[in-house]
């Protein structure tokens, strides 16, 4: 069994980006000074809104020695010159270091085992199944539906990379409408503030916009996007046009949606390293949290706390576009009754999003198989397919000892773009291929104001209408290699970088100013930068 790479052991054997060695004189006096910053930033973290109790406030996998030198190997580079130590391996031990192509995000960690490899597979088989409707010969895999707005995993994550927003007749495939309204009233409020709900649905279409169906059903309705121009002119004179998008329900089958009923557009996201980004001890994200923003650089970063649904306890929400789901079970579980209308035993909903008002779909039949389980996806289905999407491998970085990737990285610090895009954890201890790893994701899974260009409207638990999650930079720059496109944000709506970056508001919007102000070979640095993740 291969192990993965033990950073510390390593640690000790020469200097890591300038930390002392454990012999030196000087070490202990710094290991001092790195501890009294980590009990710091836990209090800053802690100070502006309260931590669940299930959530410690420290890393409790690591003796005080170990937390000095991941304080140490973590904390942001002022050297440009070269390449950090490490920084080719962005997803840790298990990076994956096969040929650049259309496959480059379905590959699985390097250093899981033989048996393992076995385990993967079968969880992509799954990934990539068609599911189909009640009744159907092939009883393993009816209970499609009844609304639904895709058969299969893969389909919505494309080569487990990213979705595209509609385009003429493409459909909306891999892009989707939530349907979602705040509280009404004390009860909802309650429930809200306890972390019992996220938002409430529309009483007639549910949670989401599904636009097919099972034969004698008639799907629900359809996405419609519409763009209008935006021109933004940077500081050497030249323009960009931005493209904002204005979204309907259209074709709506079931009558019109409530008043309150918000519509929010969202691409499905890459699946890569989500295994990794599951061992980031909740405590390094919440020291990066500024709810109040005490130190005054306008960057705030909110946990968003959610409710998980296996244990029933308050935790840190880290998956979503709004962080709004605690695990990969639980994100899966989610996109089978919502995306495919399969129920799991995480969320045993057999008739997937119907609601109580389409009686119809509430009577068609379902696909629960008594010998295999009391879910149409049992807790064999769900285990692998939750191995396969913990353990898809995020590819090395490319040209990362170039002038110009150098160039980009640097004004990607000095324009304050890290202080939402973090660039380094060091995972937690005791889950095997994920355990102990150096990781670059580039992101502090922290909720940010993006301001009113980006908004949609629609909270989402401690998540404002504003609000969205710092994404993962890792593996951007391969967006065009593995889907055929470059589309970028909650909704496609950027088709370049540089699009992506000017439309940041509020708290980004300083760091938007500098790269919009930037000289156009800064920022075609910067670009090659976040291509060479």
């Amino acid at each position: 069994m291969r192990r993965p790479v033990n950073l510390l052991r390593r640690a000790r054997r020469a200097d890591i980006d300038g930390l002392p060695h454990q012999k030196s004189p000087r070490y202990r006096i710094y290991r001092g000074v790195l501890l009294l910053l980590a009990i710091t930033l836990s209090a800053i973290a802690t100070a502006g809104e309260p931590v669940p109790a299930g959530l410690a406030s420290s890393r409790t996998d690591l003796t005080p020695k170990d937390q000095a030198r991941v304080l140490a190997v973590t904390r942001p580079t002022t050297d440009f010159s070269k390449p950090e130590q490490f920084e080719l391996m962005q997803g840790g031990a298990g990076t994956s270091r096969k040929d650049v192509n259309r496959d480059a995000f379905s590959q699985s960690s390097a250093n899981i085992t033989f048996e393992e490899e076995a385990t993967f597979k079968l969880g992509n088989a799954l990934f990539r199944k068609n599911w189909v409707s009640s009744p159907s010969s092939t009883q393993a895999s009816d209970g499609l539906g009844p609304l639904f707005n895709e058969r299969a995993c893969q389909n919505c994550h494309l080569k487990d990379g990213r979705g595209r927003p509609p385009e003429g007749g493409t459909g909306s495939t891999s892009m989707f409408l939530r349907l979602a309204r705040d509280a009404s009233n004390a009860e909802e409020k309650a429930a809200l503030a306890d972390h019992k709900a996220l938002n409430f649905p529309d009483p007639v279409y549910g949670s989401q916009l599904q636009d097919l169906a099972v034969p004698g059903l008639k799907g629900e309705g359809r996405m419609r996007v519409e763009y209008s121009g935006e021109k933004v002119t940077l500081g050497d004179g030249s323009v960009v046009l931005l493209r904002k998008p204005t979204y309907t329900a259209e074709g709506l089958a079931y009558g019109p949606l409530d008043r309150r009923t918000t519509l929010s557009p969202r691409l499905t996201p890459p699946m890569i390293g989500l295994g990794l980004i599951e061992q980031i001890a909740p405590s390094d994200i919440l020291a990066h949290a500024d709810p109040d923003d005490r130190d005054g650089d306008g960057i705030s970063g909110r946990a968003n706390i959610v409710r998980d649904a296996l244990s029933g306890e308050p935790t840190l929400g880290r998956f979503g576009w709004k962080a709004q789901t605690a695990s990969i079970r639980q994100q899966a579980a989610d996109a089978f009754a919502g995306d495919i209308g399969i129920s799991t035993p995480e969320e045993p909903k057999h008739w997937g999003d119907c609601t109580d008002t389409q009686k119809d779909c509430l009577a068609m039949p379902n696909g629960v198989q008594q010998r295999l389980g009391t879910a149409e996806a049992p807790p064999p289905v769900m285990d692998l397919v939750t191995f396969y999407s913990q353990n898809l491998a995020v590819p090395a970085r490319r040209d990362l000892g170039t002038r110009q990737v150098l160039a980009g990285k640097k004004q990607f610090y000095e324009m304050g773009c890290i202080s939402c895009h973090t660039p380094k954890f060091v995972t937690m201890r005791g889950n095997k291929a994920q355990a102990f790893q150096l990781i670059w994701p580039y992101s502090d899974f922290l909720l940010h104001d993006m301001g009113e260009g980006l908004a949609d409207g629609q909270r989402v638990g401690e998540a404002s209408g504003s609000e969205w999650r710092t994404p993962p930079l890792w593996g951007i720059g391969l967006n065009a290699t593995v889907n055929g496109n470059s589309f970028y944000l909650h909704d496609g709506r950027a088709r370049t970088l540089a699009e992506a970056i000017l439309w940041h508001g509020a708290e980004g919007r300083k760091a938007r100013d500098r790269f919009a102000g930037a000289a156009a070979a800064d920022r075609d640095a910067l670009i090659k930068f976040l291509e060479s993740l």
